[in-house]
């Protein structure tokens, strides 16, 4: 019994991307954002805005919106960490799409928090700007009051 629970906790612990050491494909069917000198070796695509808020808070808002949406389904979460795994379903074509975020705390400022977010596709060379734009729409409704 005591194995079978140290393998489900092992399994669940890789559900989640290390940010400081992943490297992104060469293929544009990703889209990352992450603060400024967070993973400048994996080439952001656009820095992290800074939330007046929480980590904690800031974790509790991303959980409920990806909870709130019917085409993003949460694999794992860890709120003592700040790390989500979710996964997002494209519209049209239903293609799975993964996703990653990190929330993190603001230097100097225990009201603040801010992340890294990783949105990638399974398939096809290409995304066509959707990551980019689930990326972007993620953060723009956070930054709502």
């Amino acid at each position: 019994m005591a194995s079978a629970l140290k393998q489900i906790t092992m399994l669940h612990m890789t559900d989640f991307i290390d940010f400081q050491t992943f490297k992104r494909p060469a293929k544009p069917n990703n889209w990352l954002v992450a603060p400024d000198g967070f993973i400048d070796a994996a080439l952001p695509d656009e820095s992290s805005p800074v939330y007046d808020r929480t980590p904690d808070a800031l974790f509790k808002d991303v959980m409920e919106m990806i909870a709130a949406r019917s085409d993003w389904k949460i694999k794992a979460s860890d709120p003592s960490t700040g790390r989500i795994s979710f996964i997002a379903v494209t519209k049209i074509l239903r293609f799975k799409d993964d996703v990653d975020i990190l929330v993190l705390p603001v230097e100097a400022h225990d009201a603040q928090s801010t992340l890294t977010v990783y949105s990638r596709s399974r398939v096809g060379y290409s995304d066509l700007g959707t990551n980019g734009k689930r990326v972007n729409a993620l953060l723009s409704a956070l930054a709502m009051p």
